[in-house]
């Protein structure tokens, strides 16, 4: 099982440090990574929390989902595996060579 947990529908000025001390009340938090847009270093509105042990990621999510946080109903339950994607193709990259309006 599991003791990585997704945390949505957060406030986007919830800090990072504001999560993590939400979520030491149901145990010890190894790690607690707010996610950030990358234009604007603003809050995205979720998170990702990893629990010490997979019983205090259980108790997060039965203490912290639904429950009111900072005007907003948090989302929480056990995060899934990171996906494996093909890399982005470059949308940027200008191609050279003749063109073709002559």
């Amino acid at each position: 099982m599991e003791k990585r947990l997704y945390v949505g529908n957060l406030s986007y000025n919830t800090t990072e440090d504001e999560v993590e001390a939400l979520f030491q009340q149901a145990g010890a938090v190894e790690a607690c990574h707010l996610m950030l847009d990358k234009f604007t270093s603003r809050s995205r509105g979720f998170a990702f929390v990893e629990m010490a042990t997979v019983e205090e990621a259980n108790k997060a999510v039965k203490l912290f989902n639904d429950k009111d946080f900072q005007g907003r109903p948090l989302r929480v339950n056990i995060a899934r595996p990171r996906e494996e994607r093909p890399p982005r193709r470059n949308q940027n990259v200008h191609r050279s060579g003749p063109s073709e309006n002559h």
